[in-house]
This record gives structure tokens, sequence and C-alpha cells, in this order.
């Protein structure tokens, strides 16, 4: 082995060892590379213009992409959903719908999973939710205790496969310019682009086949083993029970056609539809709010000490605006429907030198829908406000957009010092001389995402490894589709294997004491082999992932 070969596995090595102490990922990855990159050029196997060219890949690939701006977005857009307790409402209702089921509420968990994950994508916030509202009724009617955490745990990491995920777009972005460099080493210097909106389609089947496969676990479960899942009988009206289960379902349900909707039917790209999603989730949690009377008493202290006189004014003039009606919220939903009824169907430019009268109209109207729209859009943030829930739900999304993206700094760092050393051509050494061609790579590929999987985070492996393997991969004649899919299901384990999987650590957190550690790590296991099962689908079937992209975007990379 080389010297150059060496110092990357040492590099390597110690990066994994550093993490696993608890050392923070982003200061882990940059120190790393600093100090490996120092070491090589003292030795003179480095040559230090690849740490001069950091500052350009980190101002291309943070600073400038537009792909990236959608994940404060969806973040602001899941955190605030979380707020607005619609997750909540979708457990009781769904729960009581299902429950007199055998196996029903752990089926309910699942579809309300599911669900969320097509809303929000916020694991943290889906398990702990569901750990605190579904599992004591869970336990208290029957269940077997491994059956209700691992449902629990492996419904609330949907966020990470299903559309729109924060994996998926980093994922994408990773995967990307993976294909683009892999084209490039092929000669081809005009590929076809690789986008999120892509991935985006390409996981929505695995995904839903995913949510089947649980289902049809819970089924068996409630079949073979009845006592692990008794059914629970419900006192009320069915009618109106289907009521509110309308209720519940009606707001997310119209919040994934509007953000992913808009998305697979290309009207919107990914950053457009994070931001349409961000401003439907304000106005759902303005309407949840519904504030009646606000007084000084009830503003945030610190803001009114801020704002001083003005604060008191404020408070008068937002108060008559506000008035505690839910029309503003409900006129903003209809007038930015209106809106984009008008943009797809009219030519609203107004700078132009002939304007039809059916377009002065349209025109006009659009900018009635605009003023009523920014009147209701003004009063959920006003209500948001002086409740204190859209500064909770602004410093969740800076923390969160805050370690995305020093995590890609110090990543972009490690990577330039890495393929300094000469490690990405080592690696494709070894990938192509391990048996079995293009799929015995991948399998190796895979088996090191999963077993990295049980140690680092996924965000830390998105980084790390995938920078590095896919565009060898993908010189292999691979669809970058497929195997970002492939990734991105993986990646979604690395949250379910002990001992450091974060759904496990959430619901240990809110799990009640007659709930041991142990009853979380052997009920996940199952969903964990299930997960591996819908891989190995998904790799004997790859039209799972290709063929909704080629429809939608007539984009074939297969």
């Amino acid at each position: 082995m080389e010297l150059n070969d060496t110092i990357n596995l040492i590099m390597f090595l110690s990066v994994c060892v550093c993490l696993m102490m608890g050392f923070p990922v982003a200061f882990t990855l940059a120190g790393v590379a600093l100090i490996f990159g120092s070491l090589g050029a003292v030795l003179g196997v480095f040559d230090l213009s690849f740490i001069s060219a950091i500052p350009n890949r980190i101002f291309g690939n943070a600073m400038t992409n537009e792909i990236l701006l959608a994940v404060p977005l969806f973040v602001f857009m899941g955190v605030m959903l979380e707020r607005s307790k619609v997750a909540e409402q979708l457990l009781e209702t769904m729960g009581q719908l299902f429950g007199d089921l055998r196996g029903g509420l752990g089926i309910s968990v699942s579809i309300v999973g599911a669900l969320l994950a097509a809303s929000t994508g916020i694991v943290g916030a889906t398990v702990v939710t569901m750990g605190l509202l579904s599992l004591p009724t869970m336990l208290k009617q029957g269940y077997n205790r491994g059956l209700a955490c691992g449902s629990i745990c492996a419904a609330g990491t949907l966020g990470q496969l299903i559309p729109p995920s924060i994996v998926l777009i980093i994922l994408g972005d990773q995967i990307s310019n993976a294909y683009v460099d892999a084209q490039r080493e092929l000669g081809n210097w005009s590929p076809e682009p690789v986008s999120v909106g892509d991935l985006f389609a390409g996981t929505l089947l695995p995904g839903l086949m995913l949510v089947g496969l649980y289902i049809l676990y819970q089924v068996g479960m409630a079949i073979f083993k009845p006592e692990s899942s008794p059914p629970i009988h419900f006192e009320g009206s069915r009618r109106d029970l289907y009521k509110q289960a309308l209720s519940a379902l009606f707001p997310p349900i119209i919040l994934i056609i509007s953000v992913l909707g808009s998305i697979l039917a290309g009207i919107a790209t990914p950053t457009e539809a994070a931001s349409v999603g961000a401003i439907g989730a304000t106005l759902l949690a303005g309407y949840r709010v519904h504030i009646l009377g606000i007084s000084q008493d009830r503003l945030d202290k610190s803001m009114v000490d801020k704002m001083r006189g003005v604060s008191k004014t404020l408070c008068a003039i937002m108060g008559r605006l506000d008035a505690g009606k839910h029309w503003p919220i409900i006129s903003a939903f209809i007038a930015l429907s209106i809106l984009v009824v008008l943009t797809f169907s009219m030519d609203l430019r107004i700078q132009r030198d002939h304007i039809p009268l059916y377009d002065m109209i349209g025109t006009g109207v659009a900018i009635l829908c605009i003023l009523i729209a920014s009147y209701g859009i003004l009063v959920a943030v006003w209500r948001l406000w002086a409740t204190s829930i859209m500064r909770a739900v602004m410093q969740k999304t800076i923390e969160t957009t805050s370690m995305v993206f020093v995590i890609l700094i110090g990543a972009a760092m490690f990577s330039l010092v890495f393929r300094g050393y000469g490690g990405d051509e080592a690696v494709k050494e070894i990938l192509e001389q391990i048996p079995g061609g293009k799929f015995g790579a991948i399998f190796a590929v895979m088996a090191l995402m999963f077993i990295l999987g049980f140690f680092l985070d996924f965000i830390e492996i998105t980084f790390v490894v995938v920078p590095i393997v896919a565009p060898v991969l993908l010189q292999m004649d691979i669809s970058p589709v497929w195997l970002g899919v492939m990734m991105a299901m993986n990646l979604q384990t690395s949250f379910l294997t002990p001992p450091f999987g974060f759904a496990l650590f959430y619901l240990r957190g809110v799990a009640p004491n007659s709930v041991k550690t142990m009853d979380i790590y052997w009920g996940v296991a199952p969903f964990v082999i299930i997960q591996l099962i819908g891989l190995g689908i998904l790799a004997t079937f790859p039209e799972l992932a290709n063929w909704l992209p080629r429809v939608i975007f007539d984009t074939d990379f297969s």
C-alpha cells in the first residue's frame, strides 16, 4: 500500500473514531482534513493548492446553490406543522378509525407516519409526537411493547424517504454533482442533469412500498400472534368519527398536493414548492392558534421591550385587524389557489407593449388576490408571533439549517483533501476489483453505508461517503436516480439501528418507565429487516425508482 493510500485510510478512520467519541461533526471533518493536509504537505505528498480551492468549493456548493435553499424552507414547514398540532389530530382520529381492527393501532401509526412524512419530514418531531400520544394507548390496550415501539420508530423515519425530504434534497445535490463528474470522466461534457425532482419522483413508489411492507407485517402479527395487537372498541357515532377523520386529513393532504404535487407536475422547482409549503404551514398554524383579543401581557416580553412604546400601538392595530376571526386565513388560502390558476391560465406580465383586456382583468384579479393573501399571512404571522410560536419555529429552523450547512462546509474540505491524496482513484480501483462487477460494487457500498449507519448520522454519511463512491459507481452505467433512491432507503435504517439510532433515542426520551431500552431495540429489529427486504426488492426491480421520473419528467437514466 502506498503512503497516500495509507494516509487516506488513517484519515477516514480518524473521522469515524472522532465522530463516535462525540466530537461535533462539522469541526471533526474540517479539523481532520486540515491536520492531514498539513501533514501531507510536510511529507511532500500533498499539494496545498487543494486547500486553496476550498473557498471556491464552499461558495459554489453551499452559498450559491439554489437547490439547498429548499432545506431551511422545508425545515421551517415541518417545524411549523409540528407546532400546529397536525400530528396529534391525525393520530387521534386515525387511531379511532382503525382501532376496532386487530392490529389497527399499528396500522394507523404507519399511515399517519406516511402522511406526516409527505407533509413535514421531521423525524424527531414525528417519533416524539407518536411516542407521547400513541405509545401509552397501545400499551394500555395490551399491545406487545416491542411491536408498539418498533411501529412508532419505523413510521417516524418514513420522513427520510417519502418526499419532500431534507435527505433527498441533500442527497440529490450530491448525486447530481457526482453524475456530472462521472459523465465528464466518460467523455460526455453535456450530460442530462439529475434534479431533486427526479429523486422525489423516484422515491415515491419505494416509499409507499415500504409503508405497505410495514402494514403487511403488522397484519401478519395480528393474525399469527393476536395477543400482540388486540382491537380497540370505539364508543360513539361512526358518522362523527368520519367527519373528524376528514377534518384531520384535509389540511395535510392539501399541503401534500400543493408541495409535492407542484414538483411532480413540473409546475415548481423544489425550492419554489418549499416556499409554498412554508407559507401554507404558516397559514395553517395561524388558523389553529385562533387568538381572541390579543393583549399586551400575551406578547413575548423580550419583543415588547425591544419595541417599547411602538408595541402598544402595534398590538392595538393588529388586534383590530385580527379580531380573532378565521376568515382572513381562509380567504388567504382561497386567494393563493386562485393565483395558482391565474398564473398558468393567463399571461400576467405587465411589461408589455400591448395587454389584452382578458389579461388585464386577470392581472387586476391577481393583484387583489395578492393583497388578500398578504392580509391573511400578516394575521397568521401576528398570531404566531404573539404566542411565541414563531420565535420557537425560527430558532429551530436556524439551528437545523446552520448544522446542515456547516457540515456541508466541513465535508467539502474533507473531500478535497481526500482527493488530493488520490483517494478517488484508490476507491475506483477497489470497487472495480470487487468480484461481481457493478453489482458487487453496489453491494459493497450498500453494506458499508448500512454498517456506518450503526454509528454515524445520515448527514455525515451523505456528505462523506457519497461524494467518494458515487462518481465511481456512476461510471459503471448505473442509473443515478436508482442509486440515489437505494442510498436514501439505506440511510433511513441509520435512524433505527442501535446503538446510535436517533429514532431510538427520541422514543426512549418520551416512553414510560415500563418500556425498557431493550424493548425498543428488539422492537425495531423486524422493521430493519423489512427495510433490508425493501432494499433487496428495489435492487431487483430498478424500475420501481426509474419508472415514475421517466413518465413525469421524460428523463431516462436507466
